[in-house]
């Protein structure tokens, strides 16, 4: 005889959440488990701590909508949520931001998220994908962007799913030439914020040592990052200590043989008591006590390998990826091929190697400065930032076959050699009569 098991009631969140409680504090101490049996429980807490924090947001949602924070005497539910749980004002306006978004619509990523088969960062990656979208978009449109990012979610990491993202178009079945460019709008705006954001700050301790804390774009802590793990990388003393066992050996002392010398070195480096910050911090001493001061009107950017489909290099729309990992907008791509040390491989349809720039197809430092008898400023109209903070721009763009001629050289600061590889904005070069060049940008209409 059958037996009908009926379902039981749900339990009031206050209830469940008191049970949880109550069984965590039965729940014996985890020290006893050895380390698979560790290993296989720890997925489950950590999908039983994704619930939970998907029950903290809905909570947090319905607190936003009511006038609990007004008649606490807060400014708003970010600072009772901070006050409340003890947590930064920045982290707590996240979460309140994510908390609406969540119950704004998107269904898929809260029930994914509720379920514990994504986590908080990937729902937050999802939530600013949702955003970014253009306007225009039909409802069914957006609902099967979400689906797709979330059935992305659950086998990627977060910042593989934010790569997803840019392109999350796709979903919606639109053009390539539509994702391109909603890509490119996305790095852009990504890359415009991080700018705006940039910061430099230095505190002398006085006692010999300076600490500082700096806010820079993703690109260019990728070129800082990978100069300095390069220099403080093992083989690079194990290389120069075979170079000196060669020499050593031409000039006619072979006491010892170059593996001899590395293996001696590599034993030094691993006995040397400094943890890996030590040895960055170390590295990054020796890169600023190298810098090239006799000539700040130089160009000393490191070497980045930038990989861009040639169309997209041309109409400066979609990503270039660096070798770094990082991807950037294409508009960037062609800034930075203006400048020396970055080695463009530009590729076509099918991944063919069309071209591969050299260093010395960039503008040379005997070009610089013959240009000084020219300009004292930016070329751009209005500008008044000097000469030895420029970039040289190509007149005839690299990218459509241009030549790195002296007569094609534009000095451009930093902020107009962007301005002016936007797409959003066109611009016109005149000359005066003594050969002086003057760019002139204007929005797009």
């Amino acid at each position: 005889m059958a037996v009908a098991l009926l379902a039981s009631p749900p339990l009031a969140a206050a209830d469940a959440v008191r049970q949880v409680h109550g069984v965590l504090d039965r729940c014996a101490p985890v020290d006893d488990l050895d380390g698979y049996a560790a290993s296989h429980l720890l997925g489950d807490v950590q999908r039983a701590r994704t619930r939970l924090e998907a029950m903290e947001l809905a909570l947090v949602a319905t607190v936003d909508k009511s006038p609990v924070a007004t008649d606490a005497g807060m400014t708003g539910t970010a600072a009772w949520l901070a006050a409340r749980s003890r947590r930064d004002n920045a982290s707590a306006a996240r979460a309140v931001s994510l908390a609406n978004a969540l119950d704004d619509g998107l269904t898929a990523t809260k029930d994914a998220l509720g379920d514990g088969e994504l986590t908080t960062e990937h729902a937050r990656v999802i939530a600013t994908a949702a955003q970014q979208l253009p306007a225009g978009l039909a409802h069914a449109e957006r609902a099967a962007i979400e689906e797709s990012l979330v059935s992305v979610a659950k086998r990627v990491d977060p910042t593989a799913l934010r790569r997803k993202a840019r392109r999350a178009l796709e979903a919606a079945q639109r053009s390539q030439a539509e994702v391109d460019a909603h890509e490119d709008a996305v790095l852009r705006g990504e890359e415009e914020r991080a700018l705006a954001a940039t910061r430099l700050t230095l505190h002398d301790n006085r006692d010999g040592t300076t600490t500082g804390h700096f806010t820079v774009p993703t690109l260019a802590a990728t070129i800082l990052k990978k100069v300095v793990q390069q220099m403080a990388s093992p083989r690079r003393f194990a290389q120069q200590a075979a170079r000196r066992a060669r020499a050593e050996a031409s000039a006619g002392d072979t006491s010892l043989s170059a593996e001899q010398v590395t293996e001696a070195t590599w034993d030094a480096f691993r006995a040397e008591d400094l943890d890996w910050s030590q040895k960055y911090g170390r590295a990054f001493v020796e890169l600023l006590e190298h810098l090239p001061t006799d000539h700040l009107s130089g160009k000393v950017n490191a070497t980045v390998l930038v990989t861009v489909e040639h169309d997209k290099l041309r109409a400066s729309l979609g990503a270039a990826h660096l070798d770094t990992g990082h991807d950037l907008s294409a508009s960037e791509a062609r800034r930075l091929a203006c400048g020396a040390g970055v080695l463009p491989g530009v590729l076509g349809g099918e991944s063919q190697v069309l071209d591969l720039g050299r260093t010395n197809r960039f503008f040379s430092e005997a070009q610089r400065v013959a240009l000084v008898t020219k300009y004292d400023t930016c070329a751009a109209d209005d500008c008044d930032r000097p000469y030895a903070w420029t970039e040289l721009h190509h007149e005839d763009p690299w990218a459509t076959g241009g030549q790195t001629d002296l007569e094609l050289a534009v000095p451009l600061c930093g902020f107009h050699h962007r301005r002016l590889h936007q797409p959003g904005f066109r611009h016109l070069i005149s000359r005066d009569r003594g050969g002086r060049k003057n760019v002139t940008i204007h929005r797009r209409t």
